[in-house]
């Protein structure tokens, strides 16, 4: 299984063109890319698409292949981030795979031309799911977990992201560190259970702020951790929003970051970006690179190589 370093582009257009030679990409594959640290990068606060990578989506749209998102973020920080960039570049309605493969459809404009989320489906948390993340969270607070936070994510993408606390006091601390979220509120624990039975939740993502100087006192507790559905991850939802467009994962290439982007396996070839130490492998082939801007090189010499 070949894993070149392709930061140079004769590198990479001789490795994109023995896969193309080797699949059938242009027939029915497609581009999966995780969006943080992969697809775009951060520079003094705000999140950015590199050149390289903007030229690359629009190579690769320009040849008649589809790029599919596939990100831990939900729906509305998509729209409100990268969506309208994204949409200007390709001209084209967005596939993606959002909260760790639990919700899954598209990014397009509505009647009145506004960009908005279309859900093809979603695999929601059970009534026992949820019951046992709210079990673990009362073991937390009984141990001092008062740092504790609770994110959680309705199906109703309007709805976006809601984040709990046990604390009172640090409700207005947290609007200002987390912007994205729609609503901050505390109270016990009956009150999450109440709001996270009200309806139908795709994630929910405990994260437990332990300051440097106390983390050694939670050192048997995880630090941070992702629920969704039994069985469901990224490439879960690469699985499932393939069969609905049509394309075919061994004949397609997936790039990401994180030990998150399992979807990486299941593509012909797999592009791992930045200096994690990953072992996922493509089936046909595996590209290590540097950066974002080396994964924009790949997407362009997709589109623009010889099928």
């Amino acid at each position: 299984m070949n894993q070149p370093s392709v930061s140079e582009a004769p590198a990479v257009r001789a490795e994109v063109r023995d896969f193309l030679r080797r699949s059938r990409y242009m027939a029915r594959g497609a581009v999966f890319t995780d969006l943080d640290g992969t697809a775009v990068h951060e520079l003094e606060g705000r999140v950015h698409i590199p050149p390289e990578v903007e030229y690359g989506l629009k190579s690769v749209h320009d040849s008649g292949r589809m790029v599919i998102i596939n990100t831990l973020r939900f729906p509305r920080s998509v729209l409100a981030v990268f969506a309208r960039e994204w949409h200007r570049i390709t001209g084209a309605a967005i596939p993606l795979v959002s909260l760790k493969g639990s919700q899954i459809g598209r990014v397009c404009p509505d009647a009145s031309g506004e960009l908005v989320f279309d859900e093809f489906d979603a695999f929601t948390l059970d009534a026992a799911e949820i019951e046992e993340v709210l079990v673990g969270i009362e073991g937390m607070l009984r141990g001092g977990a008062d740092d504790l936070l609770v994110f959680f994510y309705p199906r109703d993408w309007r709805i976006g992201e809601l984040v709990w606390t046990p604390d009172p006091q640090r409700i207005v601390p947290l609007q200002l560190k987390y912007r994205s979220a729609s609503e901050v509120f505390s109270g016990p624990v009956a009150m999450l259970r109440e709001r996270l039975f009200a309806g139908e939740v795709c994630l929910v993502f405990l994260l437990h702020e332990v300051p440097a100087d106390r983390r050694m006192a939670y050192q048997h507790t995880e630090r941070t951790r992702f629920v969704t559905h039994r069985g469901v991850d990224k490439r879960h939802g690469s699985v499932q929003i393939a069969r609905r467009l049509g394309v075919d994962l061994e004949h397609s290439v997936g790039a990401g970051d994180a030990e998150t982007d399992n979807f990486l396996e299941a593509c012909g070839m797999a592009a791992i970006v930045g200096n994690m130490n990953l072992d996922f492998k493509g089936t046909l082939s595996t590209l290590r690179l540097p950066d974002p801007q080396a994964w924009g090189q790949v997407l362009f010499e997709l589109g623009a190589s010889p099928a």
